[in-house]
Order: structure tokens, then sequence, then C-alpha cells
């Protein structure tokens, strides 16, 4: 049973992510369903642009810490997003954690509703936001970014909007999204890959010049004994052994 759901409108691919009970967490198996639906979309001529969302009231949590993707992986799938020929849109109506915002940054637009927050939780749990940096460093206020990441501090969507990790927000998300899949709709499928080409080289620079060293952080990390004790306390809703 894949945790990606699949709908098609007048040529927008709708990509969910439905593994409401994890919070939608990037476990390995959610990681290979969507990259799986994504290169469907890529091969897919009648596909003229991909919504990437979500069930439940959580976008996305970060790493599924019980089934937690290889680094790899998720390089390859966020690298994907940001190279995939197809304009991606973000629809969010929930919160957003950790490695959720890396998904985030690898759209082309990212829409949320007001009631949606944000966190960088990586340091509360003792790892770093490693390969989630490859879309969110070039594309991102760099000011706002070091507070955030740093804090592990909650943004709601305004702020959210205001350091660039979101395209726009309102009440109604879809209302503002309709004119964004409207003017998709009308552009030339050939003039939209390359013009999201033109607008994804810096971020795919990233990736060419630092994925290596990002994924060997990252699992570093994600060894280690604070990792463990970090997790650990997560899972067992307490402060971890470092809190004071």
């Amino acid at each position: 049973m894949t945790s990606v759901g699949r709908t098609r409108a007048r040529g927008v691919e709708t990509l969910s992510l439905d593994s409401p009970d994890t919070r939608n967490a990037l476990s390995a198996a959610l990681v290979g369903d969507l990259a799986d639906a994504l290169t469907d979309c890529a091969e897919d001529a009648d596909v003229r642009a991909v919504v990437l969302t979500h069930t439940g009231n959580t976008f996305c949590a970060g790493a599924d810490l019980r089934d937690p993707p290889a680094p790899d992986a998720l390089v390859g799938l966020l690298r994907q997003i940001v190279e995939l020929p197809r304009p991606v849109v973000a629809r969010v109506t929930g919160h957003v954690r950790a490695g959720g915002l890396g998904l985030l940054a690898a759209c082309d637009i990212a829409a949320a509703a007001t009631t949606a927050t944000f966190a960088f939780t990586e340091v509360r749990i003792g790892v770093a936001p490693a390969v989630i940096s490859l879309p969110l460093l070039p594309r991102t206020d760099p000011r706002a970014l070091a507070r955030y990441y740093l804090t592990g501090e909650r943004l709601d969507a305004a702020e959210a909007t205001r350091i660039g990790l979101l395209t726009a927000a309102g009440d109604d998300v879809d209302a503002v999204l309709e004119p964004v899949l409207d003017g998709l709709r009308r552009a030339a499928p050939e003039a939209l890959a390359e013009t999201k080409r033109l607008l994804t080289a810096r971020v795919l620079e990233a990736f060419d010049r630092d994925a290596a060293d990002l994924t060997a952080l990252s699992a570093r990390l994600f060894s280690s004994p604070q990792a463990r004790e970090g997790m650990t306390a997560f899972l067992e809703r307490r402060d971890p052994a470092w809190a004071l």
C-alpha cells in the first residue's frame, strides 16, 4: 500500500503525503513512494505541474525516527524535486518540521494556510539540518535561517513567507494557489521546463558541491551518542539530558 495518494485535474497531478498516523514523517517507504510518483510525473507528458500536499494536520514531521531514510535517499528525493521538468508546488495546511522544510525548499513554489507552523527541530534532538540545507541555503534569508536553525524556534506562516521559506500564505491556501495553477496551465510545457532550469541552477550547484559532505555529516550525527539520547528523549516525551 502506497503512502502517497495521487489525483489529477486539468494537467495538474496532486501527490498527497498520506501517512497521518506518523504525521507524514519521512520513512524509507514514504521517500521511496514519493520518488516513484515523481518519476511517473516526469515521464508523463500530460502532467503540466505537480502539487505536493498532505493528509492530516501535519505536512511532514521530518525524519521518521523509527524508520529513517538513508541520507543519500533523502538527497536523491530533494534533487529529484528540484530537477523535475515540471513545476512542483507545495500546498500546506498543517505543520512542517525539520526534514519537511527541505521538501518545501525543494519545491518551486510553496503556499501555506495562515494556521501552519514551521520549525527546524534538529538541534533539539542532537543533530543538524544537514541534507535539507542543500535547497534551503540558496533560497532562504541567511540571517533568519541562522536564528531558526540554531534555536529550533517555531515560526508562523507570515514569518516563513518573509524569510523566503514560503512563496505566499493566506487563510484559504487554495484561493492563494488558484492564480498560480492557472498560470502554469497557460504556460508552454517546454518553456516551463527551461525556465525552471534557469531558476534552479544555483540550487543544483549546491547539490553538486556539497551533497557528499552533508550526507556524511548527517550519517555521523545520527549515529552519535547525543542523537541517540535526543531521539530517545523525543520518543519518550521527556527533555534530553543536556536541557537546562
